[in-house]
């Protein structure tokens, strides 16, 4: 199983590779910079990205593809590729509005058969929507606040949760040169849906804990805090303790931040659940897309 994620991980890496390097001109310097850019330049860059890579409510285009690979308790994987784009708008002078997308491109989950055999389904998960109002100057403070929704786009019963979802996302993070502080919660409430799946509440809550070292390194907290309102006591809590290790880097001229990382579950809701989390993320940087205020 791991061979075929690996191979799975490779090939869709290659392919993003070949895509960025064949978009790289997209992204080039404007005529007439500097053919001397000197390599303090270059890393003074790459530390201001992976500080902003960073910061959920940046004023920063950029496309993430997270590859995730779960150890079951089982001893079975699941593994899945979410497709992350980030889309800052600028609405007034003073206000940004940041559409962060999650798309489950694959889902691919092991589940039990009526007759005890152990089957597996890939396909489309659950898509997540978040629109975030964030303040465009609030010095080391990092706010945003806004909508969050997931929508029943999974293929298949065992990749989704066949509900339609909404409730309220929040960050709030204190950052400098050196480091990053935070959290940044989404609560989620269902309200229609396929009548015979389960109701919903839950709450995904992502830590904001980053160090910062020159040449666009960075290590910090990796995985996100869940919670199954509607499972039973004792059962609702998926608590990580992981470890990421990132770096911003160039792929022609294209800036990319590469970070794999680590997670070990402490706690996982059963029968079955994730005891390990080996992922890895690539994060392209896009030229912006939308100049100016909106209004």
């Amino acid at each position: 199983m791991i061979t075929r994620f690996l191979r799975k991980t490779l090939t869709a890496a290659a392919g993003l590779a070949f895509a960025l390097i064949a978009s790289a001109g997209a992204a080039q310097e404007p005529p007439g910079a500097p053919a001397e850019s000197t390599a303090a330049s270059e890393a003074e860059k790459a530390d201001e990205l992976a500080r902003m890579l960073q910061n959920p409510v940046a004023n920063l285009w950029s496309l993430s593809f997270q590859f995730n690979n779960y150890l079951l308790t089982n001893d079975k994987f699941n593994s899945n590729l979410n497709f992350q784009p980030v889309m800052p708008v600028e609405l007034t002078k003073d206000w940004n509005l940041i559409t962060r997308p999650v798309i489950q491109i694959y889902n691919s989950v092991p589940y039990t058969t009526p007759t005890g055999q152990t089957e597996r389904t890939t396909h489309f998960g659950d898509w997540t929507q978040m629109e975030l109002f964030s303040p465009a100057d609030s010095g080391h403070w990092l706010l945003g606040a806004g909508p969050t929704f997931i929508f029943p786009t999974a293929g298949s019963p065992y990749t989704g949760q066949g509900k339609w979802q909404a409730g309220p996302a929040l960050v709030v993070a204190y950052t400098t040169k050196k480091y990053m502080l935070g959290v940044f919660p989404q609560q989620w409430w269902s309200f229609a849906g396929d009548p015979n799946r389960p109701e919903t509440s839950q709450i995904n809550i992502q830590p904001l804990v980053a160090l910062f070292f020159d040449g666009g390194w960075a290590v910090g907290y990796s995985g996100n805090i869940t919670a199954n309102w509607k499972a039973a006591s004792g059962n609702q809590w998926t608590v990580p303790l992981g470890l990421a290790v990132s770096k911003v880097t160039k792929i022609g001229r294209l800036r990319v931040k590469i970070q794999p990382a680590v997670q070990y579950m402490v706690t996982q809701p059963g029968p079955v659940g994730p005891r390990w989390n080996f992922q890895l993320m690539l994060t392209p940087v896009l030229p912006k897309l939308i100049k100016g205020t909106l209004f």
